[in-house]
C-alpha cells in the first residue's frame, strides 16, 4: 500500500499526473520549525525524513511518500505566511531576485530503508509594483504555501527566469519521485 504523508492537493495531483495515485493520504504532524542556524537545504531534507518517519509510525506495514518544500532567498527561508503582511512582505522580498525552492522527497519502506532525493531550483520574479503585490495578496493564494505563492497559479506570470524542475516548485519534483517508487519496486521500470 502506498501512502503520501501530506493533505497537500498539489502532491496528490501532481502524483495524478505521473498515474500514481495513492492508497491514502496520511497527514502528519511535525513542527516546521527551523532549527537554530538550520540552513534550508538541512531543513528541506529533515521535515519529509520526519514526515516519512511519523508516517511509517502510523502506518508501518506501508510505504509511505512524504516531501516538504522549502522557499529560500540566500540563507533567509521564507516559510508559510501567517498573514497578509507576512505574505507581501515576502513578495517585495522576492520581487526582482533570485530565489531558490528545494524539494526534499523521501519514501519510507515498510522495515526497510528510507530514501531520499533532493531538488533544488532557481527562479526570479519580475520586480514587482506594489499593486501586484496587493492584487497576489487579495486572491489569497498565499495561504498554506511556502513562499507565499504558487507558481501553478497566477505567480506564473511574474516569473522571468527558472532553471530546474517546475513540478518541485509547485511541490513534488516529479523525476525523483518517479526513480524512487521504481526504485521501491512500486512502479515499472
Amino acid at each position: 500500500m502506498l501512502v503520501l504523508a501530506s493533505s497537500s492537493p498539489r502532491r496528490l495531483d501532481l502524483l495524478a499526473r505521473i498515474g500514481v495515485i495513492p492508497d491514502r493520504m496520511q497527514p502528519t504532524e511535525v513542527d516546521e520549525t527551523p532549527l537554530k542556524t538550520e540552513q534550508p537545504r538541512a531543513l528541506a531534507i529533515r521535515l519529509a525524513a520526519d514526515k516519512a518517519m511519523a508516517g511509517a509510525a502510523l502506518m508501518p506495514d506501508s510505504l509511505v511518500l512524504a516531501a516538504d518544500t522549502v522557499v529560500a532567498l540566500g540563507r533567509r527561508i521564507l516559510g508559510k505566511p501567517a498573514d497578509e503582511a507576512e505574505a507581501a512582505r515576502f513578495l517585495g522580498l522576492l520581487s526582482g531576485r533570485r530565489h531558490r525552492v528545494m524539494t526534499a522527497v523521501c519514501l519510507a519502506q515498510p522495515g526497510g530503508p528510507r530514501t531520499a532525493r533532493l531538488v533544488t531550483t532557481i527562479l526570479a520574479f519580475q520586480r514587482l509594483t506594489q499593486a501586484q503585490i496587493e492584487d497576489h495578496v487579495a486572491s489569497g493564494e498565499w495561504r498554506g504555501v511556502a513562499g507565499g505563492y504558487q507558481i501553478q497559479k497566477r505567480a506564473e506570470m511574474y516569473v522571468r527566469f527558472l532553471s530546474g524542475s517546475h513540478s518541485n516548485v509547485v511541490g513534488l519534483p516529479l523525476f525523483e519521485t518517479t526513480q524512487l517508487l521504481r526504485g521501491a519496486g512500486w512502479l515499472r521500470p
